[in-house]
């Protein structure tokens, strides 16, 4: 049984002349624990997809399954307590609470996971300490660079403890020596942690670090990339 899969899911908006078909029979499998990127340019459906295969949005028509069960199918309150049982985001932004700190960010999602046996690990402090931010704990995200507060954001995603993580164009507001940081930590607590990873992403370099690759092109799966 796969983590997660859509199957022939079409997502369109609007109607008319206004009608954009973002996602059109798409079929595809989350695995528990592996690495997938799915790659593609700018409205070529990859955020539409991850949104599907998280929740956040419903397909017009097709399947969407979480652990066996259909996701899609749900109301938006089960939808929404589904996701709070193994499913978490980094998005192209941080997205942190501005005024609040980095600790209470993380926190916040601490609490909101509800979890009713927490291991020690993931408190929020020792998950500023997985990434490696324990002295900026105090800060708000306007006192935090953009690598430090996308490391927010992950060790919030994580509070969760997810069985997947799903990545939206993860570095796309970096430099480039801080993103390739960012995405090595990601990495690093995939291979740590066990939950499967999906990463967003127009570059082909950061597609190439992860065991499987999806192109998409106009709201099609083109196939399997092979990785070198």
């Amino acid at each position: 049984m796969s983590l997660a899969a859509c199957r022939d899911v079409s997502v369109v908006y609007g109607e008319g002349e206004a009608r954009v078909t973002a996602l059109e029979g798409v079929d595809l499998a989350i695995e528990g624990a592996e690495t997938l990127a799915l790659r593609g340019r700018s409205g070529s459906g990859k955020t539409t997809l991850l949104h599907v295969l998280g929740g956040l949005v419903e397909p017009t028509t097709g399947v969407v399954d979480w652990q066996g069960r259909p996701l899609s199918t749900l109301d938006a309150a089960a939808r929404a307590q589904t996701r709070s049982r193994g499913l978490a985001y980094v998005f192209q932004s941080a997205n942190l609470l501005p005024h609040f700190t980095a600790f209470e960010n993380v926190a916040f999602a601490v609490q909101a996971s509800n979890h009713a046996e927490r291991k020690e690990r993931f408190q929020p402090l020792a998950l500023l300490e997985l990434v490696g931010l324990t002295e900026k704990a105090d800060n708000l995200p306007a006192e935090l660079s953009g690598g430090e507060a996308q490391r927010v954001a992950i060790a919030r995603a994580v509070a969760q403890e997810p069985r997947l993580l799903l990545c939206d164009e993860p570095t796309g507001h970096l430099d480039s020596d801080t993103g390739a940081r960012v995405l090595s930590l990601i990495e690093a607590l995939q291979r740590e942690l066990g939950f499967a990873l999906v990463v967003a992403t127009h570059d082909a370099d950061v597609a190439a670090r992860f065991e499987r690759e999806v192109e998409l092109h106009d709201g099609r799966i083109l196939g399997p990339v092979e990785q070198a």
